[in-house]
């Protein structure tokens, strides 16, 4: 019995009580949950709907719990149910109902870990976003596996997400970007303020094998700044993709300016009355909704400002069917967050409801305790291509994912290409390819899931229990971790699961296949059931980090 099916089968007890004493069902909730407690043994899940819901139905708390324990104890699959405190219940299963939580898993497969919490929700979610001028580096790295996984548990969670890079290819620092490329193909010193490291000569002699005649053109500026940045939009899409992370839409800022976008969006702005004339400029008055100062959409020259970009880029998300914009940000635009929150509200929406601002913070790559801090193609900074090639596209996913994206991270060189089980995704990968193992040599003994027919009440003793409660408690770590855009709880608990797992693994009495001359039994095969079922939350988890479940280590 899965927590979420036991759950229900609490509010089904909980109607059957109201129903009873003629009390008014809608006090009760559409849904409610089990926990577990945190003494085993206080039983095997717990649950407050007594306390939650006493003293709207004028009901005494732990008298209300005593009659939801009588009318849940001759539920099937509940063992006993015993009344603590004010009015807790304290559930314990039968070895039968919790057993049956390893073929569920294992028939469920990909599926197991899924959810509708957040079904009807349309998200667009932006993530990376790096300016077309460089190689990504480990901050846009960070955020690449973090937005990948959030967008993966988000729609494991029934939300239809559209993820989204956008390419900031207009404005002054596509102008260095192309005069870079250009100093350097006339072999020239590097403009100040430009753009250095050996990506730039790199472009620039490809930008001239496909140009020949650019230096002699009538803009050469303008012809590495477009060659450039195609040469470099493709580099950045190739690393993402060989990194694991593509997105539904690649957005182009220059798009909404040749489409007129902008002049779209102050016309929506306008009839909301929230712009103004003064100096020459037009203004948005953001000051009405909690910005510091009220922001220039178009300068006195006539030019449109970024913020009038970012205007137009939201408005778009909105008209192309997005009901909440997430938005991930690097630390050195935690500025930004008011400004785009008035923004919002100056179109009409509720900040609240239909734009998040996630932030997140810096990452540092370490080798014998000391900072790497310079690529030597990038030449200023740690890239994607540095960090997988010191650790690998899966150690840094796991690592970056596995981490609160609001606290900044060390990625220790030395720890993360370990082969011990302090480095947390060699410990779970482990998992992943000793139950592979396991199943393997199962077969390899005649033993597999239908030698003989699944008895779960065999998986009684207390290790195989423990595993099967770790394993019963994923779908609400998917959950939470989608509601929460926290995918880190998602790789803590697969370490969790890990952990359980070994001491099932390491237990005498729990082996799966039979020791020496044995004869197969039932147990073998429960067991078997149990092994592949930790095998599919093992994969179920490790793919909504976008990292590999490997057969073999």
């Amino acid at each position: 019995m899965t927590p979420e099916k036991l759950a229900e089968t609490v509010l089904a007890a909980a109607r059957a009580v109201f129903a009873e004493r003629g009390l008014d069902h809608s006090i009760l909730p559409g849904v409610t949950t089990v926990e577990r407690p945190r003494n085993p043994e206080h039983g095997d899940y717990a649950s407050n709907l007594a306390m939650q819901v006493a003293k709207k139905a004028g009901a005494n708390p732990r008298e209300l719990a005593t009659a939801l324990a009588a009318a849940l104890g001759s539920a099937d699959g509940v063992a006993a149910v015993e009344v603590a405190g004010p009015g807790f219940l304290n559930i314990r299963l039968d070895a039968g109902a919790a057993g049956t939580l390893a073929r569920t898993v294992v028939e469920n497969g990909t599926k197991y870990g899924e959810n509708t919490a957040l079904i009807g929700e349309r998200l667009n979610l932006e993530f990376v976003s790096a300016n077309p001028t460089g190689p990504i580096h480990l901050g846009g790295v960070r955020w690449a596996a973090v937005g990948d996984a959030l967008a993966r548990l988000l729609k494991a969670s029934g939300a239809q997400v559209t993820t989204e890079y956008y390419f900031n290819d207009a404005g002054s620092q596509i102008d260095r970007f192309a005069q870079s490329l250009l100093a350097s193909a006339e072999d020239k010193p590097t403009p100040e303020d430009g753009y250095g490291g050996a990506y730039i000569a790199e472009i620039a002699q490809t930008v001239l094998a496909k140009r020949p005649d650019a230096l002699e053109s009538a803009d050469p500026q303008e012809v590495f700044r477009v060659e450039g940045v195609e040469l470099m939009f493709e580099q950045i899409k190739e690393s993402l993709a060989q990194f694991g992370t593509t997105f539904d839409v690649y957005f182009n800022e220059k798009d909404l300016h040749d489409r007129g976008a902008l002049d779209h969006a102050l016309d929506r702005l306008r009839t909301q009355g929230q712009v103004f004339e003064a100096d020459g400029a037009t203004w948005l008055r953001t000051t009405e909704f909690g910005d510091d100062k009220d922001r220039v959409l178009r300068k006195s020259d006539g030019d449109w400002t970024y913020f009038a970009a970012d205007c137009a880029y939201y408005l778009d998300k909105r008209e192309r069917g997005a009901d909440r914009v997430v938005i991930m940000l690097g630390a050195d635009h935690h500025g930004y967050v008011g400004r785009m929150r008035a923004m919002a509200a100056c179109f009409g929406d509720d900040p609240d409801q239909h734009l998040e601002i996630l932030i997140g913070q810096m990452v540092n790559l370490l080798r014998d305790g000391q900072p790497l801090r310079m690529s030597k193609r990038a030449g200023t900074v740690v890239t994607m291509e540095d960090l997988v090639e010191a650790i690998g596209v899966d150690a840094s996913r796991y690592a970056l994912a596995r981490y609160s994206s609001d606290s900044p991270i060390d990625i220790d060189i030395n720890l993360w290409t370990s082969a011990r089980n302090d480095n947390p995704v060699y410990y779970v990968q482990y998992v992943a390819a000793r139950t592979a193992s396991v199943s393997r040599n199962a077969a390899d003994v005649g033993l597999n899931r239908q030698t003989a027919e699944f008895d779960p009440a065999l998986l009684a003793h207390p290790k195989e229990l423990d595993l099967l409660k770790q394993i019963g408690d994923f779908p609400g770590a998917v959950q939470a971790a989608a509601e929460l855009r926290e995918p880190h709880r998602v790789a803590r608990y697969l370490e969790t699961l890990a952990g359980v797992y070994h001491r099932f693994y390491d237990e005498p009495a729990c082996r799966v296949l039979p020791q020496g001359d044995a004869p197969i039994d039932g147990g073998n095969v429960a067991r078997l059931w149990l092994n592949d079922a930790t095998r599919q939350v093992i994969v179920n988890g490790l793919g909504l980090l976008g990292v590999t479940a490997p057969e073999r280590m």
